[in-house]
C-alpha cells in the first residue's frame, strides 16, 4: 500500500459566527478560494497532479450546497479533471475528509488529493436544512436521537459533572488558547482579506480573554428549556439509574459557532515537486460510533481504539488535539483516556476557539502538527466528535 503524506495543513482563522464576524460578507466559495491560491502559491506540485478535493461540510443548504467540493475548485479556476466529493458525518465531517483521502492514496486511487471542510454558520445557520432527525420526534425518537447540548448534559449527569466542573474547563480552555494566540503558535492560519468590510481577519475572533469563573457562574443553562419540553422525561425513561438531567452548559462552556475553512494537502510522496518535504505521515485511521444517546461520545472511543489498534498506551503519544465539543465531554475524555493536561489541547479547544463544524477537523489537524514542530515532538492524535455517537481519530508522525 501507499503512504501518505500530509504535506501541508492549512486553514483561516475562525471568525464569529455572526454579522460582525471578520469573514461574515464573503461566501464560501470565496473563503475557500484563499486556502486555493495559498496552496497554489506555494507551487507543492503542478495543479493537474491533484486527483480529488474532498471536502467537509454539516449544513449543506443554500450557497454550501451544490457538491461545494467540486465546484469550489471551478469557482477557484483549479483544472476541470479534479474530482470532487462531499461528505456529511456530522462534526467529524473533515477529519473524515482526511480519512478518506488517506484510503484513496493508500489504495493506490489516487496520488494527491486536497481534504479539508468548510462552514459558515453566521450564513447558513446550524440545523437551517430543516433535517427530519432534528424536526420530527417522532423520527429522533425512533433513531434514538438527541441535539448535542441535551446529550452533552446526560453526560454529565451520568458522569457527576457538576457546573463548577465544567466552567473550569471552560476557562482552561479560554486561558490555553489565549496564550497560544498571544505567542503565535498557530502557525498554520492563512490570512483572508474581506474587501466587503475592509479588514484583514488574520486571527480567531471567538476567544473571551476577560473569561473568568465568576463570569460563567452567571450564565443561565442553554438546554433546561429544551429537557422541560419533554427531552429530560426520555432521557430519564433510556437511563432509569438517573433521578434527573444536570443542566450545566451554557454559552459559555459550549463550543463557539463560528466561520473558517480548512484544508489538508495529502500526497503519497514524501518530498513534493518544489523540493519540499512532507510536515508528517499518516500512520492509522479509525472511524467509530459509539451509543447515540450519548451523542459525542465518539471522540473518546475513537481514540481508545487507535490506541489499541496500534498496541499503544497514552504515554507513547507525544500530543492529542481531542475535539471540545462541550465541556462534559472533554472532561469525561481526559478521566477515562487518563491524559495530562501537558499533552491534550494544549492550545484551547472548541469553546474557547469555535466550532465551524464542517471545517474543525481538519482545524484540529493543523493545530497539531503546528504544535509538533514548536515542541519538536514526534507521535500525535488528532480525534473528532459527531452527532448520533460518531467518532474519527487519525494518528501521524511528525517528519
Amino acid at each position: 500500500m501507499n503512504p501518505v503524506y500530509i504535506v501541508d495543513s492549512i486553514r483561516t482563522p475562525r471568525a464569529r459566527a455572526n454579522q460582525k464576524g471578520g469573514l461574515n460578507k464573503l461566501n464560501p466559495y470565496e473563503l475557500l478560494d484563499f486556502l486555493y491560491k495559498d496552496i497554489e502559491k506555494k507551487n507543492f506540485l503542478n495543479l493537474n497532479f491533484i486527483d480529488e478535493v474532498i471536502l467537509g461540510c454539516v449544513t449543506q443548504y443554500g450557497e454550501q450546497a451544490g457538491n461545494i467540493a467540486k465546484t469550489s475548485t471551478l469557482f477557484s479556476g483549479y483544472p476541470d479533471s479534479i474530482s470532487g466529493l462531499t461528505v456529511n458525518r456530522f462534526c467529524s465531517s473533515s477529519l473524515d475528509a482526511i480519512n478518506l483521502g488517506h484510503l484513496k492514496i493508500q489504495s493506490q486511487q489516487a496520488d494527491n488529493i486536497i481534504a479539508g471542510g468548510v462552514e459558515m454558520m453566521s450564513r447558513v445557520p446550524m440545523l437551517s436544512d430543516e433535517a427530519a432527525i432534528w424536526n420530527d420526534i417522532k423520527i429522533a425518537g425512533q433513531a434514538k436521537i438527541f441535539l448535542m447540548g441535551s446529550g452533552a448534559d446526560l453526560i454529565a449527569s451520568l458522569f457527576n459533572i457538576s457546573r463548577d466542573d465544567v466552567d473550569i474547563q471552560a476557562l482552561k480552555s479560554q486561558q490555553n488558547a489565549l496564550n497560544a494566540q498571544k505567542n503565535n503558535h498557530f502557525k498554520s492560519i492563512i490570512p483572508v482579506i474581506n474587501k466587503a468590510k475592509s479588514i484583514h481577519c488574520v486571527e480567531d475572533e471567538c476567544i473571551r480573554p476577560d473569561t473568568s469563573i465568576e463570569s460563567l457562574a452567571l450564565l443561565d443553562p442553554s438546554f433546561k428549556k429544551l429537557g422541560e419540553q419533554g427531552i429530560d422525561k426520555a432521557q430519564l425513561n433510556l437511563f432509569p439509574e438517573l433521578k434527573e438531567i444536570l443542566h450545566v452548559h451554557t454559552a459559555g462552556n459550549s463550543p463557539a459557532m463560528a466561520d473558517a475553512a480548512s484544508m489538508t494537502l495529502l500526497s503519497n510522496k514524501k518530498i513534493q515537486e518544489n523540493g519540499k518535504k512532507a510536515r508528517a505521515k499518516i500512520i492509522s485511521v479509525v472511524t467509530v460510533n459509539d451509543d447515540p444517546l450519548l451523542v459525542l461520545s465518539g471522540c473518546m472511543l475513537a481514540t481508545q481504539k487507535i490506541l489499541e489498534q496500534n498496541k499503544l498506551q497514552v504515554a507513547d503519544v507525544d500530543l492529542f488535539e481531542i475535539h471540545e465539543a462541550f465541556a462534559s465531554t472533554m472532561i469525561h475524555c481526559q478521566q477515562e483516556l487518563n491524559i495530562d493536561d501537558e499533552k491534550l489541547n494544549v492550545n484551547g479547544g472548541c469553546i474557547a476557539l469555535g466550532h465551524p463544524m464542517g471545517a474543525t477537523g481538519s482545524i484540529m489537524m493543523s493545530t497539531l502538527i503546528d504544535e509538533l514542530e514548536r515542541q519538536d515532538l514526534a507521535i500525535g492524535i488528532v480525534a473528532t466528535s459527531g452527532a448520533a455517537g460518531a467518532g474519527t481519530a487519525i494518528l501521524i508522525e511528525r517528519l
